[in-house]
């Protein structure tokens, strides 16, 4: 089985999730989404999967939310939350595994095991 997983090396439980993947026999092909930030359209196809708006994948306790002034209930179209989250990748929620079609946010780690069936 193979996984794709948007990375952040320095994030414990994005380890935490790559090392519980390779545990179960998973090869996983790691991006590092800060240095190589999806783009608009991956983005919108990463949502699909998850079944999210992009809101729900955006960390608001980051540093970088608070610098921007951002909350959930902000009037802002889908598009324009996707060019956000594409111009600064540090606030994309962590780990993202895509298995096939479909897509999970290892928090916590053991989220991803719901690809594995």
């Amino acid at each position: 089985m193979n996984a794709t997983m948007y990375h952040n090396p320095r994030c414990s439980k994005s380890r935490a999730t790559l090392a519980l993947l390779e545990r179960h026999g998973v090869a996983v092909a790691t991006i590092d989404y800060l240095a190589d930030p999806p783009t608009v359209q991956r983005l919108r196809e990463l949502l699909a999967m998850l079944n999210l708006p992009a809101q729900g994948i955006l960390r608001f306790g980051e540093v970088k939310a608070k610098e921007l002034g951002l909350a959930a209930d902000d009037e802002r179209s889908p598009a324009q939350w996707l060019d956000l989250l594409h111009a600064h990748p540090i606030l994309i929620e962590r780990p993202i595994v895509v298995i096939g079609a479909r897509a999970v946010i290892g928090r916590p780690p053991e989220n991803v095991l719901a690809l594995l069936s």
